[in-house]
């Protein structure tokens, strides 16, 4: 059958729209199911951090897993030497001792047995031979009032124990020889350096003369008294020292000689240690 020339431009024109209807939805198919993110395509070259899951302190590295444990430290036994040198560090039992250094000195020992002889206290004077010398009477009196004698060296030499076993004999024979000028018959028993400088010949030399080596436990450092500290501020330093750091068993290191400061505050310590702690003279 004929078709008009009208009927096949229309019928040309129909098809031609339809096709490119049919491309159009060909082409947004493709478009759509091969189109893919760009890390689809080509994963990132960014490093990558591994997540955390648990603090980093949860789960410690091989290195620093294992810990040491410090061991228990050993109580020391009472008297154990473990000063300088081999020196005695405490009494030896519950006991404090309160020791004096450098006299005797006239001004403040008499002052300083008086306190003791008030509270019943006995104490250890380690005394000098020159001042043992020039001041017998003194030493007399610490052993009237029932107090222990040390051997302090002659002449509170801070580098005897670096000498030979001789001069180091003779000094301290020296030293004990005038305090029993002053006091026949009187026992020294114990030794001390001067500066606590200990060693292993000052210490043999004293053992063979019958002395045993007192080191200290507390030490208040009055002896230290700067310009710029008050005598209140000094005597207050001393006091708060012996009371933080003395416990049962103590050598307490103190100075008689030169240290007014020092006497005013065992005249406040004493009644505090006492109600504390037992006050000794070493044995």
């Amino acid at each position: 059958m004929r078709l008009s020339h009208t009927r096949k431009a229309l019928l040309i024109s129909m098809s031609l729209i339809m096709a490119g209807l049919l491309g159009q939805a060909a082409a947004a198919e493709s478009s759509h199911t091969e189109a893919a993110p760009p890390a689809a395509i080509e994963p990132s070259t960014a490093p990558a951090t591994a997540p955390v899951t648990q603090p980093p302190t949860a789960q410690p590295s091989p290195r620093t897993e294992k810990t040491t444990v410090p061991e228990k430290s050993k109580p020391r036994k009472p008297g154990e030497r473990t000063g300088p040198a081999g020196s005695l560090l405490t009494t030896g039992d519950k006991g404090v001792a309160l020791t004096f250094d450098d006299g005797p000195d006239p001004a403040n020992t008499p002052a300083l047995l008086k306190i003791l002889a008030r509270q019943h206290v006995k104490a250890t004077f380690c005394l000098v031979g020159e001042n043992v010398e020039s001041h017998p009477e003194m030493v007399r009196q610490i052993v009237a009032g029932g107090h222990t004698l040390c051997n302090h060296t002659w002449d509170h030499d801070l580098k005897l124990g670096k000498k030979n076993a001789a001069a180091i004999r003779a000094d301290m024979k020296r030293t004990n020889a005038a305090i029993e000028k002053a006091v026949p018959g009187a026992k020294i028993k114990y030794f001390r350096a001067p500066g606590g400088n200990f060693t292993p010949g000052i210490v043999k030399v004293a053992k063979e003369l019958g002395m045993a080596s007192i080191y200290w436990k507390v030490d208040p450092r009055d002896w230290e008294h700067g310009r710029e500290e008050s005598d209140g501020a000094h005597t207050s330093r001393v006091i708060n020292a012996i009371k933080k750091r003395t416990r049962a068993g103590a050598i307490v290191l103190s100075h008689d000689y030169a240290q007014p400061d020092t006497i005013k505050a065992y005249g406040v310590l004493i009644p505090w240690l006492k109600s504390r702690y037992k006050l000794i003279a070493l044995p």
